[in-house]
């Protein structure tokens, strides 16, 4: 016979004799938040910040950053050790440590699978097959010897040949990788620890094609457990990750001795699991981190007078708590891009063009944006105005350099007066043809882009032109930018490695469909480009920066915006968090201390 009470107190009994058996089974897990959505982990495939954090947790590149070393210094990672540089910095050589395995996959069949270099010259190829569509080629566009003739090929056959010789990438051995540069490169090491750079083995892409957006198998500290698509990532510790011990030399910052004396010979990782979830709306991280519910929180700026005083410190009753703030500016720019592509889609598109009328409204709406209001409203005073675009802390910033466009609603009406846009009896102005005029600006359907959205429709107000505002999920939006059919749209782009290049070619021409959100192509940004590419960083490179950002400025591609604040709360229990400049998955050299009723 069932009786309730008597199975109740046998099932209280059997718990309590396995209290220390289940608290020693329980996994350290660490739980997170993104507040966009991500939109795949496959790293050829994908462009946002969201999925290459989660991408950098799987995959592992040659190289990688030194954790508490500041400015960012690179170290090897899988590879050996830093690159022999030779033949006037066009060949690069590097040699994969043995012994290193990729995570268990039924794509291997059952079979451990170890990796070798041929892994990243394999990987190195994806990125410009042209089925990959990958925005982040550019990365390797015009670099390697033989690898662009063999994509040229892959257009016209509509098959790229991945077992055909590339005199660029070369395996001489299991372990070897020579890479054989066109040009002088000064910055391609860096392209080497970029987290999109990881190794992805040709079993599994083979085994999973297109799905590989879901299915990502790396030899990463993690791998993927489970995953709802826009909802909930689940990583695990993988088993099959080398041996790795917390070896990292204290700098000057006082926390950097703290951390080491918490960290220091500790094997990698010590965070077992992380989850993280997708919550858009401020307020819902902001209560799910005092909830308990989260134990690291970060894009709270909407809420930040709640924790923080005006001075940037952490209110006494939540020091009180234990609670932490880790703050520093990030390596980041946000900016308002205007489409240069004549079309959209089947429509003209009225921003685009080099004419005189063309650039003074985009110049006139940029003269009406407000970037103040953005960073004391919209931000709650956390963030900087950003007048240059490559920001703080990456090699190429200029801190004396100030935008050439002021905000001026009555210049940028009186602009409008002498260019032709004439206002109509309903009070909005039409082209200078006499046609009517929208502007279409794209966000996503969260509170904190309604806010956005607002702004803008009052600036534009000002100088009496109508707005129309798109909504679509950040994914969409995603994809609608990478093939040039937004008009206007709020971006941001955070250093992939600490260099100025990483910037100037969110501006570069061939670019566009990639990184370019713009879609901008001007022969005088690019030939400076260009030239550019192939100068170490120094006062020579530094003026061509400038005459880039004075002609950027002249056409007025994009209404230059801010660079945030991080303002990472963290639970008294997470131990060994220091923002670095580069990573972002810094989960990997992170500990939990038990935590409270535990």
């Amino acid at each position: 016979m069932n009786t309730p009470g008597l199975r109740l107190a046998l099932s209280l009994s059997l718990v309590l004799a396995c209290a220390p058996c289940a608290q020693a089974a329980s996994p350290k897990t660490l739980r997170v938040t993104f507040q966009a959505a991500e939109t795949g982990f496959d790293p050829v495939r994908i462009s946002d910040y969201y999925s290459g954090t989660i991408i950098e947790a799987i995959f592992d590149p040659l190289l990688t950053y030194d954790y508490l070393a500041r400015p960012a210094t690179l170290v090897p990672n899988t590879a050996q050790s830093l690159p022999v540089i030779s033949d006037g910095g066009r060949t690069y050589t590097l040699k994969v440590k043995p012994g290193i395995y990729f995570a268990d996959d039924a794509a291997f069949k059952g079979q451990p699978r170890e990796l070798t270099a041929r892994d990243y010259a394999y990987s190195i190829k994806r990125f410009l097959d042209p089925r990959n569509r990958s925005p982040y080629a550019f990365l390797f566009e015009g670099k390697i010897v033989g690898l662009d003739e063999l994509a040229a090929h892959a257009k016209k056959t509509n098959a790229f040949d991945y077992d055909a010789a590339v005199a660029g990438l070369e395996t001489p051995d299991r372990y070897t990788l020579r890479i054989r540069l066109k040009g002088t490169d000064y910055n391609f090491s860096h392209l080497l620890a970029f987290s999109l750079s990881g190794a992805v083995a040709r079993e599994a892409v083979d085994a999973y094609g297109a799905e590989l957006n879901a299915h990502p198998v790396g030899t990463g500290a993690y791998r993927l457990e489970s995953y709802t698509r826009s909802s909930k990532i689940i990583l695990q510790a993988n088993p099959r990750y080398r041996n790795r011990t917390w070896d990292f030399v204290p700098g000057d910052n006082p926390l950097d001795a703290q951390i080491s004396a918490r960290m220091k010979g500790k094997r990698l990782p010590q965070i077992e699991r992380v989850e993280v979830s997708i919550m858009e709306e401020t307020q819902s991280r902001w209560l799910a981190f005092l909830g308990g519910e989260t134990d690291m929180e970060y894009a709270l700026w909407d809420v930040g007078p709640i924790f923080m005083t005006s001075e940037g410190t952490l209110k006494p009753e939540f020091a009180g708590r234990g609670i932490r703030l880790d703050r520093s500016i990030d390596p980041e720019i946000t900016y308002t891009y205007f489409n240069m592509s004549e079309r959209l889609g089947d429509q003209p598109n009225p921003v685009a063009g080099f004419s005189n009328e063309k650039i003074a409204l985009r110049r006139a709406i940029a003269m009406a944006y407000n970037v103040d209001d953005q960073i004391r409203i919209i931000r709650k005073g956390q963030a900087v105005r950003a007048h240059y675009p490559v920001p703080p802390g990456v090699a190429g910033h200029d801190p004396a350099w100030r935008n050439s466009i002021p905000y001026s609603p009555q210049l940028a009406n009186a602009l409008l007066d002498k260019f032709g846009y004439r206002r109509g009896r309903d009070g909005f102005r039409t082209q200078p043809d006499g046609k009517p005029l929208t502007i279409r600006y794209s966000s996503p359907p969260t509170e904190i882009y309604r806010q956005f959205d607002e702004l803008m429709k009052r600036s534009l107000d000002s100088i009496g032109i109508r707005l129309q505002i798109h909504k679509d999920p950040f994914p969409e939006l995603i994809k609608l930018e990478n093939e040039c059919r937004l008009m206007m749209r709020g971006a941001s782009w955070i250093a992939d490695y600490p260099d100025g290049d990483n910037f100037l070619q969110l501006l570069y021409g061939p670019n566009s469909k990639q990184s370019n959100n713009a879609c901008y192509k001007s022969p005088g940004f690019d030939r400076r480009y260009e030239k550019s590419r192939l100068m170490p960083d120094g006062p020579e490179r530094n003026a061509l920066y400038r005459e880039m950002t004075r002609l950027m400025e002249v056409h007025t591609v994009w209404i230059m915006g801010d660079s945030r604040y991080r303002n990472m709360l963290l639970q008294p229990y997470v131990v060994g968090y220091r923002k670095h400049p580069v990573l972002h998955a810094e989960w990997l050299y992170l500990d939990l201390d038990p935590k409270p009723g535990k």
